[in-house]
């Protein structure tokens, strides 16, 4: 069998993906946050793109207008504007002049930006002791305690280094023998010193696990006695799972005797620093807003907070100067040429996510009128078939993007959710069932609590089929306990 090599040309198509391609689908899944870094990043790298900062004719007019205001002219308004304030409130022939039901209507349809100085006024002020105490984290509060403290040198640097090794939850993640040993340190000091953390505020900080946390919140309240001791001690297993039988047949003492002391168990607190975290509230900025006008529901992008980018003067002059050198226009016109697509991007991308909340709100409109019980069905095809784009854009533009709305601020992929049959032969949107799930599991006997074969015979009498493991699966979904551990002794 004789082998020989040949030479042929063969015509074939292939899809290449260019770097500017890439650049936009990969600016399509960015968060917000994420969008506002990259750009910082491009900006900085970028010498052909710049932040455009210009302000229009207005904006300059408005900022030479206050510039040439004195402080007595300002103080002299706010006096003004405080007296009108009072002259309004006390008497009531002027109220007239002004249409609250058009504002309270405005207000109730702004986004939240519009709205924040209302909100502000109409909530109450924190207390000044809480202002004026509050330390920023737990490791700050701790040190502000051992400070106080009569300790020599050697004592705050043992102390300063168990308290560098205390988590945000409170607990000491170090073994003691590991510290003394890496530090230098007496074994017998460093156990001392850490007692005497263990007794300071918030109660049961720099245990070591669970049981040592409960155990110094017992002792530090004087609430120890044998039996919480013993449960504390022994019967975590079966205090996590609420087998208060088994824990009273195991100590040989009345089930009442139990449910006592575990009422006890139930008042600690198993996350010593939980109370700094609670604080540090996650902001989001939404991509969108949806709000009511008149009888139109109106899509509106927010732009606020994206840089307005564009392509610097100064070396598109360089670009058309003759006199400049080649390899300098070359690295120029690659830079100009990447500004520009950037720019390109950016503006896709916000199109993208404005047409999609367009096609969403125009499917789930029964949502915006009147609340998540008539959410529709709907999957990623059917955007993706309304605006003429494939499902994989649609899960890109909707992950991580967030629409401020009169209903809540939700994400984008919220509204996409399977079908659920009723005996009507209507269908139900899923994030509909779960609310009703979660709704009846909010009214229950706490002593009698709802099992999963019982909320789907309810949903039944209510025309909603659903099979118990696909109750226990949206209950799940809703971070909702079985009904063994929601059930209440007392």
């Amino acid at each position: 069998m004789a082998f020989e090599l040949k030479q042929s040309l063969k015509l074939t198509q292939q899809l290449l993906m260019t770097p500017q391609l890439q650049q936009a689908i990969k600016l399509l899944q960015l968060s917000r946050q994420e969008l506002e870094q990259f750009v910082a990043t491009q900006v900085a790298e970028n010498p052909c793109l710049e932040e455009d900062v210009t302000e229009s004719p207005e904006e300059a007019a408005q900022v030479e207008r206050e510039r040439e205001r004195t402080e007595e002219q300002v103080i002299s308004e706010s006096i003004q504007q405080a007296g009108s304030l009072v002259d309004s409130t006390g008497n009531d022939n002027d109220s007239s002049e002004l249409d609250w039901d058009a504002l309270n209507r405005y207000q109730e349809q702004a986004p939240a930006s519009a709205t924040a100085a209302k909100k502000m006024a109409d909530e109450e002020l924190p207390n000044y002791e809480n202002i004026i105490s509050k330390v920023g984290t737990l490791q700050e509060y701790l040190l502000a305690q051992i400070g106080e403290l009569d300790f020599d040198d050697q004592e705050l640097k043992i102390a300063s280094f168990l308290i560098g090794n205390i988590d945000d939850r409170g607990y000491l993640t170090i073994a003691l023998e590991e510290l003394a040993e890496a530090e230098s340190l007496d074994l017998e000091q460093v156990e001392g010193i850490l007692d005497t953390i263990q007794r300071l505020d918030p109660n049961g900080v720099g245990a070591r696990d669970l049981k040592e946390c409960l155990h110094l919140q017992l002792r530090n309240s004087h609430l120890k006695n044998g039996v919480v001791e013993a449960i504390v001690e022994n019967h975590l297993r079966e205090l996590e799972n609420r087998n208060f039988t088994a824990i009273a047949k195991a100590m040989q003492i009345s089930l009442e005797e139990v449910l006592d002391n575990v009422h006890i168990i139930a008042d600690l607190e198993p996350v010593p620093g939980r109370q700094f975290g609670a604080n540090e509230a996650q902001y989001i900025t939404p991509d969108v807003y949806v709000f009511k006008l008149g009888n139109e529901w109106v899509v509106n992008l927010n732009e606020d907070g994206l840089p307005k980018l564009r392509v610097s003067d100064f070396y598109s002059t360089m670009m058309s100067d003759k006199k400049s050198k080649g390899d300098d226009k070359n690295y120029v016109a690659e830079k100009m040429k990447a500004a520009e697509w950037l720019i390109k991007s950016i503006r896709q991308r916000q199109r993208t996510i404005f047409r999609v909340t367009e096609s969403i709100v125009k499917r789930q409109l029964d949502f915006f009128e009147s609340g998540v019980e008539y959410l529709k069905p709907m999957i990623l095809k059917d955007v993706a078939e309304d605006i003429s784009m494939h499902e994989s854009t649609i899960s890109r533009v909707t992950n991580n993007k967030y629409v401020h709305t009169p209903r809540g601020v939700f994400e984008l992929k919220y509204f996409f959710n399977s079908s659920v049959s009723r005996a009507d032969g209507q269908d139900m949107a899923s994030e509909s069932v779960k609310r009703m799930i979660s709704d009846l599991v909010k009214v229950e006997d706490a002593r009698k609590p709802l099992s999963d074969q019982r909320i789907v015979e309810i949903l039944e009498e209510r025309g909603i089929q659903l099979a118990r493991r696909t109750v226990a699966k949206y209950r799940e979904q809703l971070q909702i306990l079985p009904s063994s551990k929601r059930k209440k002794y007392f």
